[in-house]
C-alpha cells in the first residue's frame, strides 16, 4: 500500500526530473500541475481511508486467528441513553466489545465508562472533542487532546487506555507525531456499518453480516437507537453462526492498557 514518506520522496524526485526536462525541451507549466493534482489527490484520499496506513500503522483486522471471534467496537461514546443499552445487549449475548470514547463525554458520563470497563470490555482513546477540524490540527493541539482523553478516562475507570482511534479515521503528519510521542496502538476497522447515516436497519446489518469472516474489526457507534437494535440483530446473527464478539486486544492479541 502507498505510503506518504514514499509518495513524497518519489514526488520529489518527479519534480527534479521535470525541472531538467523543462530545461532542455520546455514541457510546459502544466506537466508541475498535473504532478501537484497527483500528490494532492493521493494525500487527501490516504488521510481520510485509514486502512491505507498512509500516514501511521494502524491494525484493521486479524484473519489468522484461529478461533471463529470477531471484534465489536464502538466510537463517540459514553451516551447516557445508548450507551447502557449497549452494555446490556452485550451481557445479554455473552458478548465482549471496545469503545473508543471520546474525553469529553467520559468527564460527563465517568459512570457509564466505568461500567464500560466493569463488565469486561475495553476501553480506548478517541480524542477528547472530536472536532470536525481535527484533521486540522497541529501537533501540539492533537497531543493535548490525546493526553487530556488519556487522564480523564484513568481518573473514572482506573485503567491507561494505550488504544487509539482516529476522529473520522482521518489521519496525517501531526496526528503521526502525536501517536508516536505517546505510545499509542491505533486501531481502524475492515468493517463499516456505516450506521450514523440514513441507511435503513436492514441495510446496515446486512451491510456488515454480507462478508463477515472471522478476525473481522466491525464499526459502529453507541450514539443511536438504531444501532441499539442493529446490535441485537448483529449479536443474534453471530451466536446462529457460532461466532463470538472479544475485545480487540483479545483479537489482535495487543495489550489495551499500560
Amino acid at each position: 500500500m502507498l505510503k506518504y514518506p514514499f509518495i513524497n520522496s518519489l514526488s520529489l524526485l518527479a519534480f527534479i526530473v521535470l525541472i531538467i526536462l523543462d530545461i532542455i525541451w520546455g514541457i510546459g507549466w502544466w506537466t508541475y500541475i498535473l504532478l501537484a493534482t497527483v500528490w494532492t489527490t493521493l494525500t487527501i484520499i490516504g488521510s481520510f481511508h485509514i486502512r491505507w496506513n498512509y500516514h501511521l500503522p494502524a491494525l484493521h483486522f486479524n484473519h489468522k486467528i484461529p478461533d471463529n471471534l470477531v471484534s465489536i467496537t464502538f466510537d463517540d461514546g459514553p451516551h447516557p441513553n445508548y450507551t447502557p443499552k449497549v452494555l446490556e445487549l452485550l451481557q445479554k449475548y455473552n458478548a465482549r466489545a471496545t469503545f473508543f470514547c471520546v474525553g469529553h463525554q467520559v468527564k460527563l458520563y465517568g459512570g457509564i465508562a466505568k461500567q464500560i470497563v466493569d463488565n469486561g470490555h475495553t476501553i480506548g482513546n478517541h480524542t477528547y472533542t472530536h472536532a470536525n477540524k481535527f484533521g486540522f490540527f497541529g501537533t501540539q493541539k492533537v497531543l493535548l487532546e490525546l493526553q487530556k482523553t488519556k487522564a480523564i478516562i484513568k481518573e473514572k475507570t482506573g485503567v491507561n487506555p494505550q488504544l487509539y482511534r482516529p476522529a473520522f479515521g482521518v489521519t496525517n503528519p501531526s496526528i503521526k507525531r502525536a501517536v508516536k510521542k505517546m505510545e499509542l496502538k491505533t486501531v481502524g476497522w475492515n468493517i463499516r456499518s456505516l450506521d450514523t447515516t440514513k441507511r435503513s436497519k436492514k441495510a446496515v446489518l446486512k451491510r456488515i453480516t454480507s462478508t463477515i469472516q472471522k478476525g473481522d474489526i466491525i464499526l459502529l457507534h453507541d450514539s443511536s437507537e438504531k444501532t441499539v437494535e442493529v446490535l441485537e440483530q448483529l449479536l443474534l446473527f453471530l451466536q446462529q453462526n457460532k461466532m463470538q464478539s472479544v475485545t480487540v486486544d483479545q483479537l489482535l492479541d495487543i495489550e489495551a492498557y499500560a
